[in-house]
């Protein structure tokens, strides 16, 4: 339902209304379907000169709708992912073998 005036609807029974509310869940449920966006910049100026700029960016979706925006971090993040964190240290360890095993014969030689 539209409004296009400042006037609140009112029934025949002159009782004002407001638009339909629905249950906190379907509102949940909506926006983490839909996914929304909540942007906004914080700029500290003294004397006309920028001090500080902060950038806050906010996505709150389901796991489902972030994926399909292309948003997945959280799973190659090793401090929120326990996959990742053992990728990162599988990778870490491979090249720490690579290196002793470099280092290996040069020591032998001294």
């Amino acid at each position: 339902m539209t409004y296009t005036s400042a006037e609140p609807a009112l029934p025949h029974d002159g009782t004002p209304t407001g638009p339909p509310s629905g249950s906190l869940a379907d509102l949940l449920e909506r926006v983490l379907d839909k996914g929304i966006v909540i942007a906004g910049d914080i700029k500290i100026d003294l004397l006309d000169i920028e001090l500080l700029t902060i950038r806050l960016r906010l996505f709150v979706a389901s796991v489902d709708t972030a994926r399909k925006a292309g948003i997945d971090w959280w799973e190659t993040d090793p401090a929120l992912s326990t996959r990742a964190a053992h990728n990162a240290l599988a990778d870490e360890n491979e090249r720490l073998r690579r290196r002793l095993a470099e280092l290996e014969p040069k020591a032998a030689d001294a």
